[in-house]
């Protein structure tokens, strides 16, 4: 298993890919990319994650920086205490939604946004090279206890909608035992919110598999309906992604996240919206409601976050549960998409289901797909741009091809060595066989 270095960050094997020596030396080669500087340092409740931390610590020391610890602290919260605190950049150890034997680091630069291609590109070479600073007059290490309260109090105070509606209503949240157990109850219940928390301990040790999918969150379905309860949330171990389970105790999928986040946004701010490649229709079909501009970028947060900063965008993310609300930070925040989620309950007056049937359906199908090398899952997206160079193709990250009844999009995963095939349609046999059409036409 090798080593997955991307925009996404670090990720490997505990102790084997991945050990404190590895994340020492990327970080003293991003703490040189720095030139040094004040650098915001986290993690999530990995068991690992302190080991991981020390080391990280080590390497930015070495390389002149000043370190502020926050410990245990999402990765939003580390985004946006970059940008409060003009620091120059942050590190976060973390390996989201990968399975227990994994971490990582994540980067973020001076506005809190994750490292481009080119900059990645540019601590990895760092990193071969071996091409890092070391100096001999170190600078004493800060902690910060007070980011997450920050963090906090930023999402309610761009709260724009009055949430006397939703006081007492009962929410079950879902935080996998992760970052997201320190600040997330709270915040809730200050807004009024009874609170039934599941895997509400920061030990890092899962309570199901991290990934916020359909087929990990069946506890939480049936809490909701337990407990009747209005909304179900699930967030990952860094509490950057978020999904949703509505009132009747269904999954409602997590390109819905992002979805009804943009609606609540462009119901009173209209404006562009920027998201990757990979993420559903249903982003365009509401833009298109209130006349607004749909960025389609590569996937990965970065990306988004770019061309959120390139058109001045009011919303962004990713269909996998992300949202970027960039009046707090540039990063996926679970904190800002439950309060918009919230907010748009309560201007509407509508539960969750009926949110959802308001909206276009269409059939998604996710894919994964073992593939060799990366060299091989380069080669199946030029076969496939070249077999539907009739189409409308984009090649800004693996291939894209939209069709007059949907679309597929294949690529390679920046967090796990396999090839991700997506595919779209509003009829799901559409959807499978333009799915099978294109990995016929890859080999895949």
């Amino acid at each position: 298993m090798a080593l997955m270095i991307g925009v996404s960050g670090i990720r490997g094997l505990i102790g084997d890919t991945l050990t404190p020596q590895v994340v020492l030396d990327f970080a003293q080669a991003y703490g040189t990319i720095l030139d040094g500087g004040r650098v915001v340092l986290g993690r999530d409740t990995r068991p690992s994650g302190e080991m991981f931390a020390s080391a990280a610590a080590a390497g930015l020391a070495a390389a002149g920086c000043e370190v502020t610890h926050v410990d245990v602290a999402m990765t939003p919260t580390i985004g946006h205490a970059i940008r409060a605190g003009a620091y120059d950049g942050g590190v976060i150890i973390t390996a989201s939604h990968n399975p227990q034997p994994w971490n990582g680091l994540k980067f973020l630069d001076d506005r809190g946004v994750a490292p481009n291609p080119a900059r990645a590109k540019r601590i990895e070479d760092t990193w071969r090279k071996k091409a890092w600073r070391c100096t001999d007059s170190f600078r004493e290490q800060q902690r910060d206890s007070d980011a997450g309260r920050r963090h906090v109090e930023a999402v309610r105070g761009a709260i724009e909608v009055d949430l006397s509606p939703i006081r007492g209503t009962r929410v079950v949240l879902d935080s996998v035992n992760g970052a997201g157990c320190l600040e997330m109850p709270g915040m809730l219940r200050a807004l009024g919110c009874e609170v039934v928390h599941m895997n509400g301990e920061p030990t890092g040790e899962f309570a199901h598999t991290p990934e916020p999918l359909a087929e990990n969150l069946t506890d939480l379905c049936a809490a909701v309906r337990r407990h009747d309860a209005a909304i179900g949330f699930a967030q990952d171990p860094d509490a950057d992604r978020l999904v949703i389970v509505d009132e009747t105790g269904a999954f409602i999928g997590e390109e819905y996240t992002l979805a009804l986040s943009v609606q609540a946004v462009l119901s009173r701010r209209p404006g562009a919206i920027a998201t990757n490649l990979s993420t559903s229709r249903l982003v365009d079909a509401i833009a298109e409601r209130y006349q607004c501009e749909v960025i389609r970028t590569a996937v990965g947060e970065a990306n988004v976050a770019t061309g959120m900063l390139e058109h001045d965008c009011v919303i962004g993310g990713e269909g996998n549960g992300g949202v970027i609300d960039p009046r707090i930070s540039w990063v996926r925040d679970s904190l800002s998409a439950i309060s918009l989620v919230l907010q748009l309950m309560c201007a509407t007056g509508k539960r969750v289901s009926e949110l959802v049937a308001d909206l276009p359906r269409y059939a998604m199908i996710k894919q994964k797909v073992a593939c060799a090398s990366r060299e091989a899952i380069d080669a199946a997206t030029r076969k496939t741009a070249e077999a539907f160079a009739g189409e409308r193709v984009s090649t800004i990250d693996g291939t894209r091809i939209d069709f007059a009844d949907g679309w597929v999009h294949i690529r390679a995963s920046n967090t796990e060595p396999i090839v991700r095939i997506m595919g779209e349609a509003e009829d799901r046999a559409v959807a499978e066989e333009l799915i099978g059409r294109v990995r016929k036409a890859s080999g895949l």
